[in-house]
């Protein structure tokens, strides 16, 4: 992520990321020494740790928080898609937005990955190609895009998202 790259995510993710970074800077607080006495473990940790606390608060910098796109199909941050894999038929429904930090009841995929970088921009009836991390090309269609406050408002909680999720096909 870029310093000043916007990141749409919902309030409970945000809220969320508030407690993390809280959580994470009472730690380093607390931390011993990392001068010349401190073990290379308790170093590395050190730095994992502000790494991560440098990570969220640039998250929460540049968050969009709970404002939903627009409502016109098009495949976005703060969208929930469902995509039809061309070669099984299979469809699956998940949120476009920060994965990791969601934490929503729903799949949630980045707009970096492989499946997001292909489907930002499309629109219903669109068919895009991209690579998987095993290098394997794979074709989805989208079939619907929808903010994802009207998702979650609609949605029924023992509804199942996708197919893979509901056991109707090998994750």
């Amino acid at each position: 992520m870029t310093g000043n790259e916007r990141v749409w995510m919902t309030r409970k993710a945000y809220i969320g990321l508030h407690m993390r970074l809280a959580a994470l800077r009472a730690g380093a607080d607390s931390e011993v020494s990392t001068g010349e006495n401190a073990s290379d473990i308790i170093a590395a940790e050190h730095q994992a740790r502000h790494a991560r606390i440098s990570r969220i608060h640039d998250l929460i910098a540049n968050a969009i928080v709970g404002e939903d796109p627009p409502d016109d199909g098009l495949a976005e941050p703060g969208m929930v898609l469902t995509v039809r894999y061309d070669d099984t038929a299979e469809t699956e429904t998940f949120l476009l937005g920060v994965r990791g930090v969601e934490d929503a009841d729903i799949e949630v995929f980045s707009p970096q990955s492989p499946l997001g970088r292909a489907i930002v921009g499309a629109r219903p009836g669109d068919r895009r190609s991209y690579y998987n991390p095993d290098g394997v090309k794979l074709s989805v269609t989208l079939l619907d895009a929808a903010p994802y406050g009207t998702y979650a408002s609609t949605s029924k909680p023992d509804q199942p998202v996708s197919a893979r999720e509901s056991g109707s096909a090998a994750a």
